[in-house]
């Protein structure tokens, strides 16, 4: 079966696009931080989140991600698409455990490299509004320019009735609740388990 890979990929970019949401460029400028990320634990964590004791990470001959563009891809395919990872599995090579494994090493370093980057989401409205450089109420969504002030009209009376009728309870919604630790209910559990 064929598997999906970066060299193939590069050539056609409105297909990168709509696998990654980014552009080519904006791939390679992502790639050097997130590589950094993702190498920086593995000198210390093996991919199965085991401490690594004897041999600094290599790229086995038969990986399904032997390159930075390939891992950076990967995630970024798994993380626009949102398929079960049996599917993430199989579009690379991999079986489910294997995809699972790659996702959870490499999920961590996307986050840190778009930090390096300063692209990072901001946590906050007032984070937000200080990185666009204008008042929290611009960064909701109000514009940035000073809006005349509403003309008000003056007050309309209110009916008496509601917009919408009241109805009654409904009755499931009504009924008693069953309480599981009174002794008749317990014997009747017990009752009909024999």
């Amino acid at each position: 079966m064929a598997t999906v890979q970066f060299a193939d990929m590069q050539s056609r970019p409105t297909e990168f696009l709509d696998f990654t949401s980014l552009t080519l460029d904006e791939f390679q400028e992502l790639i050097p931080p997130f590589e950094a990320a993702f190498q920086a634990p593995m000198a210390a964590w093996r991919l199965d989140r085991q401490p690594r004791t004897a041999r600094p990470l290599s790229v086995y001959q038969h990986c399904p991600l032997p390159t930075p563009e390939d891992r950076l891809f990967f995630l970024l395919t798994s993380l626009k698409t949102d398929s079960l990872q049996v599917v993430q599995g199989r579009l690379f090579g991999m079986g489910q455990s294997k995809a699972h494994q790659w996702i959870h090493v490499l999920l961590p370093a996307l986050p840190a490299a778009l930090r390096t980057l300063g692209d990072a989401p901001a946590r906050s409205l007032t984070a937000l509004a200080q990185r666009l450089g204008v008042s929290e109420a611009a960064a909701v969504g109000g514009s940035l320019e000073e809006e005349p002030a509403p003309i008000v009209a003056a007050p309309v009376a209110t009916p008496d009735s509601p917009l919408l009728p009241m109805t009654a309870r409904n009755d499931g919604l009504s009924a008693p609740k069953t309480l599981l630790h009174r002794p008749t209910v317990i014997a009747a559990r017990k009752k009909t388990i024999r």
